[in-house]
């Protein structure tokens, strides 16, 4: 797709093919060239409007919806940053499966997947720089910028589709592995509580249990006990934002490494063993791959640098 920016108002509607997108997916996609800080802060501020009422950057689009666009000036475009190529190369190699509906990709830690909110590129973006003819590429779910692993991008609009709809039916199975604070309980094996998202004054944003929250459960499975912390193997079973770190918390026995939700003198000691991240990856993955339908199984070994500090333990 073309840019289309335009110095007043646009009033969109939205056809078959948007059909299903995220507002900001489909603003950055039609708005190429607008710095992606600009296109969040277009939303947030209520400029951006669906049907006439003020929208989320995660809100979906439906076919016949009508988008109001304001007026983007010239001096708000843009041409996105060119990657280094250094990172270019570097997710180029870390592919794990690709065909002509998907990519999976292992990604690494303190890379958010998306631009926006002060950062200029994502993997996304990256990602589009990587595989410049690919014009449908979308992101099937989200990590955490610290949290590495198994990623898997859309090529195709259809693959985009069926792949979230396998997700919102529970037909995905997710693991991760993570390192935990203390020793965790071997019959704590589900977590079953509701989370929901807040906004602090200082404008960051957490996750706290919640009754009015969404409905959140993660199981959890003891690999290993050690004398600093607990290998642990676990499972999605819904998949909300930060659900692993809170659900951990809950639990008195917080994610290591985890800055907004950890234990800061446990992650002091364990910062002098390397530990200089979340000990949190996606490990394994497992869906039917939306065109053929053949069950697909995908891992991601655990990092290197993860790895020492579980040696070092």
């Amino acid at each position: 797709m073309t840019s289309q920016i335009a110095e007043s108002v646009q009033m969109i509607t939205l056809t078959e093919a948007e059909d299903g997108q995220r507002v900001d997916n489909f603003l950055c996609s039609r708005l190429k060239g607008v710095p992606k800080s600009h296109v969040y802060k277009i939303i947030r501020s209520g400029e951006v409007r669906v049907n006439k009422g003020r929208v989320k950057a995660s809100t979906r689009v439906e076919e016949g919806d009508v988008i109001r666009i304001p007026p983007i000036r010239k001096n708000e475009e843009r041409a996105e940053g060119q990657v280094p190529d250094r990172v270019l190369n570097d997710l180029r190699k870390a592919v794990l499966f690709e065909d002509k509906a998907l990519i999976v990709l292992n990604k690494p830690s303190g890379l958010a997947v998306h631009g926006g909110s002060g950062i200029s590129l994502g993997l996304i973006e990256v990602a589009r720089q990587v595989w410049p003819r690919e014009s449908k590429l979308e992101l099937v779910h989200r990590l955490d910028r610290e949290t590495s692993g198994c990623l898997v991008l859309a090529r195709t609009r259809a693959a985009l589709l069926n792949m979230q709809q396998q997700l919102q039916r529970h037909k995905i199975t997710k693991e991760y592995t993570a390192l935990c604070i203390g020793k965790w309980p071997s019959h704590m094996r589900t977590i079953d509580a509701p989370l929901q998202r807040n906004q602090l004054k200082s404008g960051e944003r957490v996750v706290r249990v919640s009754e009015d929250g969404k409905q959140a459960e993660t199981r959890f499975r003891v690999i290993q006990h050690y004398k600093a912390g607990s290998l642990l193997r676990v499972g999605l079973v819904s998949g909300r934002t930060h659900q692993i770190r809170v659900h951990s918390q809950v639990a008195g026995h917080p994610l290591a490494g985890d800055s907004k939700y950890g234990d800061d003198e446990a992650n002091k000691n364990l910062k002098k063993l390397g530990l200089k991240r979340l000990f949190l990856h996606s490990s394994y993955l497992k869906f039917k791959h939306p065109i053929s339908g053949e069950l697909i199984e995908i891992e991601a070994s655990l990092p290197d640098e993860l790895q020492k500090v579980l040696d070092k333990l």
